[in-house]
């Protein structure tokens, strides 16, 4: 997924470490996006008091919602994308040679390193065919495929300075463990929770998990104390340690936690993420993470010129332009 924004913020991150265990609601912003019909998104991350949570440093929300998903090739440099489909497919292709399609439950993760450019298009269900027989009087009418039903999450893990130059990945995963415990089914996307290890490659210690939450469940979860976490409920309704969180905002839960109350009365979902403070400050632009302004401008540069990011085939040499940079040097800041 891409940031699609023509005037993209200047997003200045900085580690909160420290900071202890905490409860604080931050509330998302819709985000429409130019390039996709239609298509608006609800942006957890990155915000200016909270811009990342370990080394989560970007989420996307969008749908459910019946429409097309069209990206064209775009580039991204110093992170890596996780797409986490929860309704419809999307198919991904990259510079690296990938032509996948995205499903639900299964884990897509690109690996930007130095340079990647990838595009996403959603896939047209097929119209169901009419149960009523033929006859000569009756024309057939021509099926016409259902533009796609899409729910997915999309977010950006930044990486660390010795990952920064790293040639670009990309793994599908499909088959990812489970840490079940008092009605929670939860699917280990990234990261460790209790004995339950993701095989998906990271670069710093990090948690992601998607929480099926059963009506009446009562479960404790184990958290790493050193790790700042945060949930996200994606549908229903949930208590984490007695702070009751709808559908929508995030709630930071700071560090400092060894384990995390989840009960609900009514199923539920949601997304646990968790990983120690980046060491270290961040300067996020358009789809670039990097370390300062001339390390964005370069990653631009490259893009405007066809070097470094590689082509992604099927697009005829179609892609999104970068943005014109903002008139001033991009600087990190310390988040408030």
């Amino acid at each position: 997924m891409t940031n699609l924004d023509r005037g993209p913020e200047v997003t200045p991150c900085h580690s909160a470490a420290g900071a202890g265990a905490v409860a604080e609601f931050h509330e998302p912003r819709a985000v429409p996006l130019g390039g996709v019909r239609g298509m608006k998104v609800d942006r957890v991350l990155p915000q200016r008091a909270l811009p990342t949570v370990g080394a989560w440093c970007f989420l996307d929300q969008f749908g459910p919602e019946r429409v097309e998903m069209k990206v064209l090739p775009h580039p991204h440099t110093g992170l890596q994308t996780v797409t986490w489909p929860l309704a419809g497919e999307i198919r991904h292709r990259d510079s690296v040679g990938s032509d996948v399609l995205v499903r639900p439950g299964q884990l897509n993760l690109m690996t930007a390193g130095r340079g990647v450019s990838h595009s996403e298009f959603s896939v047209r269900e097929e119209a169901e065919t009419p149960e009523t027989p033929e006859t000569p009087e009756t024309p057939e009418t021509p099926e016409t495929p259902e533009t796609p039903l899409l729910h997915a999450l999309q977010l950006w893990v930044a990486l660390p300075d010795g990952a920064l130059g790293i040639e670009p990945a990309f793994e599908q995963h499909t088959d990812l463990p489970h840490h079940r415990t008092g009605g929670v089914d939860a699917t280990v996307l990234m990261g460790s929770l209790g004995d339950a290890v993701s095989p998906a490659t990271t670069h710093t210690p990090l948690l992601g998990a998607e929480l099926a939450v059963a009506a009446g469940a009562e479960a404790v979860l184990p958290l790493r104390p050193d790790f700042e976490h945060a949930v996200l409920v994606i549908d229903g309704e949930v208590e984490v340690d007695g702070v009751p969180v709808g559908a929508g905002p995030l709630l930071y839960l700071g560090t400092g936690r060894t384990e995390l109350g989840i009960t609900a009365t009514a199923a539920a979902r949601a997304l646990l993420l968790g990983g120690e403070p980046f060491p270290g400050e961040l300067v996020m632009w358009w789809n670039f993470v990097g370390r300062g302004h001339d390390e964005i401008a370069a990653a631009r540069a490259d893009w405007e010129s066809g070097t470094r990011f590689g082509e992604v085939d099927g697009h005829d040499g179609q892609r999104i332009p970068a943005p014109v940079l903002p008139g001033v040097r991009l600087t990190p800041r310390r988040r408030r």
